[in-house]
């Protein structure tokens, strides 16, 4: 997969995704980072349903993960979420 994920692709966030980040900007998760790590991730795989994850760190300990979707013309952020290094690398 090309690292150049949707670099002229709008990026939009899920009502849920909106949510999330509201409650995890304690951990510095903001909705400036979510769109960084889909430009530009450390890692990208594939998910369920033809989605893809979008990895980048975070801390020392953790990595932030971003689930999306991606069409010929813009990229939904599903979901995203603060996970264990030790558990993706």
């Amino acid at each position: 997969m090309s690292d150049e994920t949707g670099k002229d692709k709008s990026i939009e966030l899920s009502p849920h995704a909106k949510e999330k980040i509201k409650r995890l900007i304690v951990t510095g998760i903001t909705e400036e980072k979510a769109v960084k790590t889909v430009r530009n991730p450390e890692s990208l795989t594939l998910g369920y349903f033809g989605r893809k994850i979008a990895q980048s760190t975070l801390t020392d300990e953790l990595l932030l993960r971003v689930i999306y979707e991606e069409t010929d013309n813009n990229i939904l952020v599903v979901t995203l979420y603060p996970a264990k290094r030790k558990r993706y690398e």
